[in-house]
């Protein structure tokens, strides 16, 4: 007799699949303070910020995971070349950009579309029906993230050259999302980690040369000003490393569409790390966007029905 689905074995793995999905993407959310602190402060660029966390996680995965350099195949070699520049270097990268030429209220918006993307990019090349819990568990998760955004004050201006970048880097998240569903089943998540930094810095080192604002990586080494290399090392151990492994994990326990959902808690997180960190007001529309994105969380992952299953129950009725 088959196993159930709901067998212990498997509930464990959903719960540590919810878990690790949650805690991801609070270390993102936290990122931003530490990202802003060594481009703001300390002078470097959105490549550079990119290229130097990056290259010293990859390092640190080498050193750990050094035995497999190749994928199997030519064809598993080239998703994780595609891993590397979506979810990397064209992720960050045109992220950053985004911010330097539109609203962050437009980029964080624009960018927390990305599960919406992968729903719609999984429906389109799976020829799956796209289930009505969970499109409107994503709609109503995003009306939530508007809500937060917009009770900062802060409205939605058009500024096309921003928020096409901030698109792209949402997009290409969600491509990386279906490319690595093919790998996850057939490799661990330290050597696809690991590749996809290696690919993602790769991508991104003809960048960090052609620029023209000096390399700053010295702030790291100066101990009278100890931020710098402490807010590195979070970006690096935490954000990337730590943050990217769990992240592949979740992935392969809750399917990449419930996963990819959690990324809409980012602008909930921040706004409450931002309530008890720096003491800033949550107004009611930040109280709605609490309840729409919780609440379309639940449903994307709870009401997995679909139109034809609601057909057939009327009919048996």
């Amino acid at each position: 007799m088959s196993k159930s689905i709901h067998s212990p074995k498997t509930s464990r793995a959903l719960i540590l699949g919810h878990i690790g999905a949650l805690i991801t993407v609070t270390s993102w959310a936290c990122s931003f303070i530490s990202s802003k602190v060594l481009m703001v402060d300390g002078g470097w660029t959105p490549i550079e910020t990119y290229v130097y966390r990056f290259t010293l996680a990859y390092l640190l995965l080498l050193l750990i995971t050094f035995k497999k350099i190749f994928a199997n195949n030519w064809k598993d070699e080239v998703r994780l070349f595609l891993c590397g520049l979506c979810a990397g270097s064209l992720y960050f990268i045109t992220e950053n950009y985004a911010l330097t030429n539109t609203t962050t209220g437009n980029v964080s918006l624009l960018a927390s579309i990305s599960p919406l993307f992968t729903t719609i990019l999984v429906s389109v090349i799976y020829k799956s029906r796209m289930k009505p819990g969970v499109i409107i568990g994503s709609i109503m998760a995003f009306l939530g993230v508007g809500c937060i955004i917009f009770s900062h004050g802060e409205g939605f201006v058009i500024r096309p050259k921003g928020d096409l970048l901030a698109l792209s880097a949402s997009l290409s998240w969600a491509i990386y999302t279906i490319v690595v569903k093919h790998l996850i089943p057939h490799y661990s998540s330290f050597f696809i980690t690991r590749k996809l930094f290696f690919y993602g810095v790769l991508t991104a080192l003809p960048l960090l040369i052609m620029q023209d604002a000096p390399f700053r990586i010295g702030i790291l080494f100066d101990m009278d000003q100890p931020q710098y290399l402490l807010n590195f090392l979070f970006l690096v151990m935490f954000c990337s490393v730590a943050a990217y492994l769990v992240w592949n994990e979740a992935m392969k326990a809750l399917g990449s569409i419930t996963a990819n959902n959690y990324l809409y808690l980012q602008p909930l997180i921040t706004m409450v790390v931002a309530y008890f960190i720096f003491g800033e007001d949550i107004y009611f529309l930040g109280y709605v966007g609490c309840i729409l994105i919780i609440g379309g969380l639940i449903m994307s992952d709870k009401l997995k029905w679909d139109f034809k299953s609601l057909r057939r129950k009327d009919n048996d009725k």
